[in-house]
């Protein structure tokens, strides 16, 4: 693995696989560059099956994006990945997966019109950021909860344009956002502001709606509006 090679150097070869990491930001930037706009990036475990409920609120979900004229951009591989990319070719989209090379390699799905392979996990995060105009966040594990915590990072120190991030499911998110509300706001960890950046919402047709409205709001230079404001649970 390269990132295992490269923090674990101690060859001199520091710089070549710099390079190699350079190269793979420009690949995925002009991969990024030439998919059609707007999009939204969709995350959520693989291990979810398709008899899942999760699995059918992913490709409704997806289909509905499609609908909207937004394509759709996964992490490429199976379970909600692979339910979201298979909603957005079921209407009609564009779908798209950036995958990326695991010690048990994670397939890609078979719904994908572009589809991307990186070696490093930061590249590829930023690509899932550079690419979306909003993220919706299904049911997940730590490499979901990775993706929620790093877009809300980057919202919050304004390292990008605020866009809407929705957490699908209120049942699953609900502990999430109770410690969030509850001890890290009472203790000052984080701000009520920063509560404000987290929607959430049960229905396929408002998730899209709200992130729709993201994105029209930005071309009106406003502040993005929803009625999937996370209320208080």
């Amino acid at each position: 693995m390269d990132d295992r090679r490269l923090l674990q150097s101690d060859d001199g070869a520091e710089r070549k696989h710099v390079a190699k990491i350079a190269d793979e930001f420009f690949e995925g930037f002009e991969a990024v560059s030439d998919l059609a706009k707007p999009a939204v990036t969709i995350f959520g475990s693989a291990r979810v099956r398709e008899d899942s409920p999760y699995y059918e609120a992913a490709v409704d979900v997806g289909r509905r994006f499609a609908e909207a004229g937004f394509t759709v951009v996964t992490g490429g591989g199976p379970g909600i990945m692979e339910a979201a990319n298979r909603g957005a070719r079921e209407g009609g989209g564009l779908s798209v997966g950036f995958n990326i090379e695991l010690p048990h390699e994670q397939g890609s799905n078979p719904y994908l019109d572009v589809n991307l392979t990186f070696r490093h996990f930061y590249a590829r995060k930023t690509m899932f950021v550079k690419a979306a105009e909003g993220f919706v966040i299904f049911p997940g594990g730590f490499g979901t909860l990775d993706e929620l915590f790093e877009s809300l990072t980057l919202i919050q120190t304004g390292k990008v344009v605020h866009f809407p991030v929705v957490l699908f499911d209120s049942d699953y998110w609900e502990g999430l956002l109770l410690w969030a509300r509850g001890r890290l706001l009472r203790e000052g960890m984080i701000s009520e502001e920063d509560v404000d950046l987290l929607y959430v919402s049960d229905d396929p047709a408002e998730t899209v709606a709200t992130v729709v409205a993201g994105y029209e709001n930005r071309l009106n230079e406003q502040p993005p509006t929803s009625p999937a404001k996370a209320d208080a649970q």
